[in-house]
């Protein structure tokens, strides 16, 4: 939804490995060397890690279209909890070797001919695994005896481990993985970026999908950016989805940290249980106000005091853009309701502290002008609570609807 109201060509931040938004911050550029280097050497074991979003299979996968395919023949896996045989016969099926019916000497067999043949031909071969912490020590085993294979002195295959930061420690210290060890040329970790990074990090990726400054991005975005996902590229395109999203509900020009700080409030409130909300007194509320914004007519009233909880109503994909369009209506008039709250409050406080400056016997009107004042101050706090969890909804409706998540049988 934002892509198009500001005029983008594309999604910037999608959660899936692309490799033509690979950013090169410090650790991407270390990294990247140690993969050069190791594509150099031509064998053994490559270990590189990462906390979960910090980029390795987008690393990798740039790293793929700057070598020259007809010289290298790579596969990608990723895998689960294998056991041996099963690895072996995933390996033969990225190279596209065909195992239907052999046994591991057999399948064995079938990944070494096939080795040879690329290696005759001029071609190196290369096996990146990913979420390499997830295989057992035997499936580890099978991966160092196919590095093994060689043509006269020359290896057949390298492989690229790629896993969290547990993968690393447990090669370390496995009594049974010293072979493996021995076979390692270089180990690099992938950390966070720094914070210096991020305002680069994300004006490239919307400078790749047309970006022209708008949204234009505040000076105090970028710490408070860096505070919520501490440099990790995934959870940095996790949280700028929904802001960016959030601007284009509320049609802002500019995206600032008080925007940041609304999208992890509803964030907050969307991770609540049911239990949760059956707990929490806002509920009635909530709900109330969502069934409004799909209901209401445009101009009319309806206080909050008066409204009633119905179920909140469900909103088919044909009809989307009507829906919207009607919750940005009602999110405006929430908008003036509260602005008239605030200014009717202000003049209710300024008639107190009038009184107050008044002789004592004009006291008696103060008790009543006291209770409106409290009675505005509930008022505007559950207008605001409500004009946020409608937004916090249509978020989550508009990220469904981006991903094609509607419910089976739901109208096209």
């Amino acid at each position: 939804m934002y892509e198009t109201h500001y005029g983008l060509t594309g999604r910037p931040f999608q959660l899936t490995p692309d490799p033509r938004f690979y950013f090169e911050s410090a650790t991407h550029r270390k990294a990247m060397s140690y993969l050069g280097y190791g594509l150099a050497q031509g064998e053994g074991f490559i270990i590189i890690t990462g906390e979960i979003g910090a980029g390795k299979s987008t690393l990798v996968a740039h790293l793929m279209q700057t070598v020259d395919s007809a010289r290298l023949t790579a596969a990608q896996i990723v895998t689960t909890q294998l056991k041996g045989d099963d690895l072996l016969h995933m390996v033969a099926s990225s190279f596209g070797v065909a195992t239907a019916g052999l046994d591991k000497t057999g399948t064995l067999g079938a990944i070494e001919h096939f080795l040879h043949t690329e290696a005759r031909a001029g071609r190196r071969c290369l096996l990146v695994v990913d979420e390499s912490q997830n295989l057992p020590l035997p499936a580890l085993e099978e991966l160092r005896m196919l590095s093994n294979f060689q043509l006269g002195s020359h290896p057949l295959l390298q492989i690229f481990l790629l896993g969290q930061p547990e993968f690393r420690a447990s090669v370390q210290g496995a009594p049974g993985l010293e072979q493996l060890r021995q076979r390692i040329i270089a180990t690099h970790h992938l950390g966070a970026m720094e914070r210096h990074e991020l305002q680069p990090y994300v004006e490239h990726r919307m400078a790749l999908v047309g970006w022209q400054g708008r949204p234009a991005f505040a000076d105090d975005l970028w710490a408070r950016l860096f505070a919520e996902t501490g440099g990790i590229p995934r959870k940095i395109n996790m949280l700028i989805n929904r802001v960016l999203l959030m601007a284009a509900v509320e049609n802002r020009e500019t995206v600032d940290a008080a925007l940041v700080e609304a999208v992890v409030a509803d964030l907050a409130v969307d991770a609540m249980t049911d239990d949760d909300w059956q707990n929490d007194a806002a509920l009635a509320s909530a709900a109330s106000h969502a069934a409004h914004a799909a209901s209401v007519a445009p101009g009319s009233e309806m206080p909050v005091a008066a409204m009633a909880a119905p179920a909140i109503p469900e909103v088919s994909k044909a009809d989307f853009n009507q829906f919207v369009a009607e919750v940005r209506t009602f999110a405006g008039q929430q908008e003036d309701e509260r602005r008239f709250l605030v200014n009717e409050l202000q003049a209710a406080l300024d008639r107190v502290q009038a009184l107050e400056a008044r002789p004592a016997q004009a006291q008696v009107d103060l008790e009543p002008l006291l209770a409106r004042v409290h009675a505005l101050e509930a008022q505007q706090a559950e207008q605001q609570k409500a004009l946020h969890r409608v937004l916090a909804l249509l978020v989550g409706w508009v990220e469904d609807e981006s991903a094609g998540m509607w419910p089976k049988g739901r109208a096209a």
